[in-house]
């Protein structure tokens, strides 16, 4: 099914101003319409990007239409004429959305998804199970070494879908930040929410409002001792101006901490943990705005203070260093990802920006161009299972809405692996226990579902998942419910089934209520607005039969290359066992991903003794889930192991 928009109407329009107020109105929003979208994506009708055709016709959608002035068209020709229609309409706005077109397109794909997924196997494609409000919009996620899952974004000023949702130009209190915390073991009610807000903070932009911080559009990874490290956010303005901020969440304790800043400001900032459980923290948008990317590299904690083990171990006043080399990476989002020879990789988004980093020595060398030689946007990437020794190479898939093509680094060389059915942005590909690939979620560009910018309607192929086998073929399945694309997420969870959520404009667009209100959400005041969904996906390994057991893991920590001990009372369906690390993502953006084989070293009765993995070069220090496999590779519900070098 693909909604689409109204017919636009003939160019003629009673309206009428002079062109030199247009001008004056294009001039007024040129970095808010051309900045606001977070990237400088082209929209459909823009310039052909190489490989793709520009033999598209060319649609104005119909609030662009309602602003062409037939003045305009006469003096300065329908293409000039239509960039000032375009930047009166942003301007003026549509008004408000209305509640009966939210309610009609949910509606319109509630039924569209199970028409066409009734065509699928649950046994061979999975199927989607649940979908339920929530108090968030799930920009950011992360699964904590508690079982729960961190989502936090931005206080909503915004519910018309039409509009940019995300308050990047927006300076002052109305540029908050959010959170909350969602245990799937209390399901779906509000009473399974409990909001934590970030710490309270008077942002330097000079009008004194404290608010909770504005971390949107930060980046993320996890610490040795489960804590998750946020860095940057959204000063406000000029396009997207960087905070330096610095934060720490807690899970044990469920709270945040702030630390000293950093020294330049971030926003788009790539995070990725290494070996030695420090994190670096790469790109972002400077304090400047839009257009001033930062090659300053830094590190958390810095050196001379201790990487944090344990739970009681909560960063307080430690700073950020200087990593002794800079990442010129020109666009924000890289993806980074510690391979098993203990090097940090670097994979930006334009061909050319590829490059290692080595914690140790502190220097970078250059690596491959990527072959493909295009930009890509915002798209997945994976490091992909390795046995027992971790990754020693990456898959890079999405980001280029007009190609299929995916890529694998390896031995510091690409080579071409099996494409997808076709090109999309803004999708999330996860690694499952079974070491096979998913994606989820996409769209064909930024806030562009297929059918223009800030149009909600979308092609359904872009709800349609894509799952990767262990030869490397890719086959669609099942569709979910929202579309989803720019700021979506995707997380394994404990016992297997995977959340999906993220993208406040399908939120907002498909919301059957969208001034409803819930009370009673732990942590919260008063009546709490749900802004957001979660879906939830079943994958086939749990239609495919009774799930091995596994009863007890190791409380402690576990040395690497150590053998450690797990009880099953099904000792006879297990064939493997593997380490999947959780996810923290944003914007197709997931270093944290990773997946090993554990060698089985003996059997006893109920007890099989495990070897954990041999060099923290191959599992950075911290948290993982552990799961028992038959051998078809249905999972046990997993259980916590924490890999430490001090154990």
């Amino acid at each position: 099914m693909s909604l689409s928009p109204p017919r636009p109407k003939p160019w003629s329009r009673p309206r009428r101003q002079s062109a030199a107020t247009a001008a004056a109105l294009v001039c007024a929003v040129t970095a808010g319409t051309l900045l606001g979208a977070a990237g400088p994506a082209a929209a459909h009708g823009g310039p052909a990007e190489p490989g793709q055709s520009d033999l598209t016709p060319h649609v104005a959608s119909p609030r662009v239409m309602a602003e062409m002035r037939d003045d305009e068209i006469a003096a300065l020709g329908p293409e000039h004429a239509e960039e000032h229609a375009r930047a009166r309409a942003a301007i003026r706005g549509v008004g408000d959305y209305p509640q009966t077109t939210r309610t009609n397109r949910y509606n319109a794909l509630t039924a569209s998804q199970s028409s066409h997924n009734a065509a699928f196997d649950p046994a061979t494609f999975g199927a989607f199970k649940e979908y339920f409000s929530s108090p968030d919009f799930g920009d950011h996620v992360a699964l904590l070494p508690t079982g729960k899952v961190l989502l936090f974004s931005f206080e909503r000023f915004e519910s018309n879908p039409e509009k940019e949702p995300a308050p990047t130009q927006t300076t002052g209190k109305e540029n908050a930040g959010r959170a909350f915390l969602w245990d799937p073991a209390k399901g779906t009610t509000p009473d399974a929410f409990k909001q934590v807000n970030p710490p309270t903070t008077d942002m330097p932009d000079g009008l004194g409002q404290p608010r909770p911080a504005p971390f949107f559009c930060s980046g993320h990874s996890f610490l040795p001792n489960g804590m998750l490290g946020v860095f940057g956010g959204n000063l406000g303005g000029n396009g997207g101006t960087g905070a330096k901020l610095s934060l720490i969440f807690d899970p044990w304790t469920e709270t945040w901490t702030r630390n000293p800043d950093m020294s330049v400001g971030r926003w788009y900032p790539s995070v990725v943990t290494g070996a030695d459980g420090r994190q670096l923290i790469m790109s972002g948008q400077s304090e400047l705005g839009w257009g001033t990317p930062t090659p300053v590299v830094e590190r958390f904690p810095a050196k001379g203070n201790p990487v944090p083990v344990g739970k009681n171990d909560t960063p307080k006043n430690t700073p950020v260093d200087r990593f002794k080399v800079d990442a010129p990476f020109t666009l924000d989002y890289p993806h980074l990802f510690s391979l098993n020879d203990g090097n940090v990789y670097g994979f930006g988004r334009q061909a050319a920006e590829q490059w290692k980093f080595d914690p140790v020595a502190e220097s970078r060398s250059d690596l491959t161009a990527r072959p493909d030689g295009r930009k890509r946007n915002y798209g997945s990437a994976v490091m992909l299972p390795g046995g027992v020794n971790g990754p020693d190479s990456a898959l890079v898939l999405g980001g280029d809405r007009d190609n299929p093509s995916t890529l694998r680094f390896s031995n510091g060389s690409w080579a071409a692996e099996k494409s997808r059915a076709f090109g999309r942005t803004q999708d999330d590909t996860i690694l499952l226990p079974d070491g096979k690939l998913m994606t989820v979620n996409g769209a064909y560009d930024i806030r562009d579902y297929g059918n223009g910018p800030y149009n909600p309607n979308a092609d359904l192929k872009y709800r349609q998942i894509e799952l990767r086998d262990d030869q490397g073929n890719w086959k669609l399945g099942p569709v979910q419910r929202l579309p989803r694309g720019y700021h979506s997420n995707a997380v394994v969870l404990p016992d297997g089934r995977v959340m999906v959520t993220g993208d406040e404009l399908q939120q907002m667009a498909n919301n059957t209520d969208i001034n409803g209100t819930v009370s009673g959400i732990p942590g919260t005041t008063g009546p709490v607005t749900m802004n957001g969904t979660i879906e939830i996906y079943e994958p086939a390994y749990l239609s495919q039969g009774d799930r091995p057991s596994l009863d007890s893991a190791p409380a402690g920590a576990v040395g690497y290359d150590g053998k450690f001990l797990v009880r099953t009372s099904t000792p006879q369906q297990v064939s493997r066992a593997v380490l999947l690390s959780p996810t923290t993502s944003t914007h197709s953006v997931n270093t944290s991903q990773r997946h090993l084989e554990l060698r089985i070293t003996s059997r006893a009765g109920n007890n099989i003794q495990l070897q954990a993995p041999p060099t923290a070069a191959a599992a950075p220090p911290g948290y993982y889930l552990l799961f028992l496999l038959n051998d078809k590779g249905v999972p046990s519900v997993a259980k916590w192991v924490q890999l430490s070098s001090s154990a």
